[in-house]
C-alpha cells in the first residue's frame, strides 16, 4: 500500500468510526436520556434543556448553536481543524432527528420510558455509559462533536487554561441553568435535575477516559531465558518491535545472564507470550502494567518547555 493510499484508507477509517460513534451517541440520547428528561453538559445538553423547556426539536437547536460556534471559531482554528467537526455536527443532527422519528410515543405524545417509570438513575447510567463510549470512539478517530470542544479549543489557543478546565466550567453553567427553568417544576425538582446532570458528567467522563486509556494501556515484560537471542529475534522480526537486552547476575546460581526488557501495548501481550512459549516454554516472564510510556511508537511527551530552551528554537 503506497503512502497516498494509506492516507486515504486512514481518513476513510476515521470517518467510518466517527459515524458509528455518532449513531451510538444519538441512540443513547433518544432511548435513555430524552424520555427521562435527563440533562447533560455540552451543546447536546443545552439543546435538550431547550427541548424540555419550549419543545424546540433537539436536533434543530443543536445544529443552530453549533453553526454559530463554528462561524466564530473558523477564523481562530482554521478550516482544516474543523472539517471532521463540521461533518460530525451535520451527521449527529441527522441521527438525532432520525432516532426521535422512530422513538415510540404514548397517547399524550410523550416518549415512552423504555425502562419504566421511576428508573431515571438506571437510565442515566446506561445512557451516559453509551454516550461516553461513543465520544471516546469519535475522539480516538481524530473527530469531535463540536460544541463546547470548539469553545475549549478557542480559549486554549489564547489563554493558558486547559481544555478540561474550560469544558467543566461550561458544562457546570449549562447544567446549573436548570435552576432557572420553571418547566422543571418547583425548587426541589430543579435541584434534582442539577444533581442528575452532575452525575451524567461523572459517568460520561469516566467512560470516556476508561475507553481511551484502555486502548493506550501499556505493559512491561522482563524475560529471563537462555534462548534470549531467538526470542528477541522473533519479537523484533514478527512484531517489528524494539527489544532491550540487560545484563543480569543470578544471586543463587552466581551465573551471568541476559534479560530482555520489552515495552508494548497491552493488546500485544498475547502475541508476545505465544512467541516466548514457542521458543522456550520454560522461560521466566514477568509482566507488569505501566502508568505511561512516552516516545516513538507510544504517546508523545506533552509538557511545555521554557521559551528560551534550545529545543524550542527552530534551526535556521
Amino acid at each position: 500500500m503506497t503512502i497516498d493510499h494509506r492516507i486515504i484508507f486512514n481518513e476513510a477509517k476515521d470517518y467510518i468510526f466517527i459515524t458509528l460513534g455518532l449513531i451510538l451517541y444519538a441512540f443513547a440520547w433518544g432511548l435513555f436520556l430524552l424520555p427521562y428528561e435527563i440533562v447533560t453538559g455540552g451543546v447536546t445538553g443545552m439543546a435538550a434543556i431547550i427541548f424540555y423547556a419550549i419543545q424546540i426539536p433537539i436536533q434543530d437547536s443543536y445544529f443552530v448553536i453549533n453553526a454559530v460556534l463554528l462561524a466564530l471559531a473558523l477564523k481562530i482554528l482554521g478550516f482544516k481543524f474543523l472539517m471532521k467537526t463540521i461533518y460530525a455536527i451535520f451527521m449527529l443532527s441527522f441521527f438525532l432527528w432520525a432516532v426521535q422519528e422512530f422513538m415510540p410515543v404514548d397517547e399524550t405524545g410523550a416518549y415512552v420510558k423504555i425502562l419504566g417509570e421511576g428508573q431515571d438513575f438506571m437510565s442515566l447510567l446506561i445512557g451516559c455509559t453509551m454516550t461516553g463510549t461513543s465520544l471516546a470512539i469519535v475522539f480516538m478517530n481524530n473527530g469531535s462533536t463540536g460544541g463546547t470542544d470548539i469553545i475549549a479549543a478557542s480559549v486554549n489557543k489564547y489563554y493558558n487554561v486547559s481544555l478540561g478546565q474550560v469544558l467543566i466550567a461550561v458544562d457546570l453553567c449549562i447544567i446549573g441553568s436548570c435552576l432557572f427553568i420553571p418547566q422543571f417544576g418547583d425548587g426541589f425538582s430543579r435541584v434534582h435535575k442539577v444533581v442528575f446532570g452532575l452525575c451524567t458528567m461523572v459517568v460520561e467522563n469516566f467512560m470516556l477516559d476508561y475507553v481511551m486509556n484502555a486502548r493506550r494501556e501499556s505493559v512491561q515484560f522482563m524475560i529471563f531465558s537462555k534462548k534470549y537471542q531467538e526470542i528477541a529475534n522473533a519479537i523484533a522480526t514478527d512484531m517489528d518491535h524494539g527489544v532491550t537486552i540487560l545484563d543480569g547476575h543470578g544471586w543463587y546460581t552466581g551465573q551471568e545472564m541476559k534479560i530482555l526488557c520489552i515495552l508494548a501495548k497491552k493488546r500485544e501481550s498475547t502475541t508476545i507470550f505465544r512467541l516466548i512459549k514457542m521458543i522456550d516454554p520454560n522461560a521466566f516472564v514477568s509482566q507488569s502494567s505501566v502508568i505511561g510510556v512516552y516516545g516513538e511508537g507510544f504517546d508523545n511527551i506533552k509538557v511545555k518547555l521554557p521559551k528560551n530552551h534550545p529545543a524550542q528554537t527552530k534551526p535556521k
